[in-house]
């Protein structure tokens, strides 16, 4: 899983067996250790809501997806899902959750096997 930050947007961007055991599971997690102290990102299957949501707290970011996405989108070609969240005071956190790609230039020292085939690719 990796994710990308800037300003009040976050994308998340999945392989494709982390899609399948998304589909599965409904959860994934991961960190990064900062010495004594973790960075924690999830994304999290839930129930009630109408599009992606996403929280921090206690050194975790977490954003959900509605319940039925996982399983749907493991098994079709749609690319990704997003949404504005309101935040409050006018403000929005733009949430971008997507199938993560070959990059059709990428260095050749860079594994990608696990990427999802690039739409554009010329074979």
């Amino acid at each position: 899983m990796k994710i990308r930050i800037k300003g009040n947007s976050v994308r998340v961007r999945l392989t494709r067996p982390e899609v399948d055991q998304f589909a599965r599971t409904g959860y994934l997690e991961e960190k990064t250790e900062f010495g004594n102290n973790n960075f924690t990102y999830a994304l999290q299957s839930k129930e009630g809501i109408a599009g992606l949501e996403a929280d921090f707290a206690s050194g975790k970011m977490s954003m959900f997806v509605p319940t039925g996405i996982p399983a749907d989108w493991a098994a079709n070609e749609r690319v990704g899902y997003e949404n504005n969240m309101d935040i409050g005071n006018g403000k929005q956190l733009y949430l971008l959750l997507e199938k993560d790609f070959k990059c059709i230039d990428a260095p050749p020292h860079e594994d990608q096997s696990d990427n999802f085939e690039h739409p554009k690719q010329v074979c």
